[in-house]
């Protein structure tokens, strides 16, 4: 965790990086903000004064939708859904999720009624995925059927990404929750180790996987362990995951059908 006066600079800036992000909005007609430090927890993004940003920075198309205090809406929300699945922006026009190339996955992601529900016609969604696994996500949206969201998309998504990339890295950074500063460099044995522990073999398995004794793999799997800073096997081997050490190259779960 930085020293007091540091976390709160680095709180501050925040704060005015998601003035930016609101201001971004408004200038190319997406007026209508929602964000989320991390979508795996249901915790509201806070502002250097402790109140929710969603109360104090960003507007939503519905103001009667108080998304940050409704803890399983995450859960519910098309848009955070596709979020978890795709790391680049993407928007959502007519009814349907698009980005700048043919993507069955997000052609997959039904936009129930909620989002029509509440008042959405067409938006543009920029993920922010973080060392350490987590995922961020930032929603300009707009209620005018009439806003060429598709043309916004191509004009603008980048600058939407970067924008989203820097207010989630502050404001992660402010509270300490990504990665320890010392970062880990982890031997080409401990990978290989890591990468089959991941893909669920045993020790013994390991062992004869990459020929060398079980001990040994035991040993490289501890190493690894400390100097992620966790302990036991899972964790480590959630934490190189998340530093992109292991990706999912060798999990046969992954692998696409023949």
């Amino acid at each position: 965790m930085p020293p007091p006066e540091e976390r709160l600079a680095d709180l501050t800036l925040a704060d005015q990086l998601a003035r930016a992000v609101a201001e971004l909005g408004r200038e190319i007609d997406l007026p209508f903000v929602a964000a989320s430090a991390d979508i795996s927890s249901p915790d509201p993004m806070l502002g250097a004064d402790g109140l929710p940003l969603a109360e104090s920075v960003f507007r939503w198309v519905d103001p009667d939708l108080a998304y940050w205090r409704d803890r399983g809406f995450a859960l519910r929300a098309p848009f955070v859904l596709a979020a978890r699945y795709m790391a680049e922006p993407f928007y959502f026009h007519q009814g349907r999720f698009a980005t700048w190339r043919p993507t069955p996955r997000l052609d997959s992601i039904a936009v129930d009624q909620s989002a029509k529900d509440h008042g959405v016609a067409g938006a543009i969604i920029a993920p922010a995925y973080l060392p350490g696994g987590v995922i961020g996500t930032v929603v300009w949206a707009t209620p005018d059927p009439s806003v060429d969201v598709a043309a916004l998309f191509d004009a603008q998504a980048a600058r939407l990404h970067a924008a989203a990339l820097k207010l989630m890295a502050t404001y992660h950074e402010a509270r300490g929750a990504l990665p320890a500063a010392a970062a880990a460099r982890l031997t080409r044995r401990e990978i290989q180790c890591l990468k089959w522990a991941a893909a669920g073999k045993t020790d013994a398995v390991i062992a004869e996987l990459i020929q060398i004794a079980a001990p040994t793999v035991r040993f490289h799997l501890k190493n690894a362990a400390q100097k992620l800073h966790v302990v036991g096997r899972s964790q480590a081997v959630r934490e190189a995951a998340a530093l992109g050490y292991v990706g999912g190259g060798l999990n046969p779960a992954r692998r696409p059908a023949p």
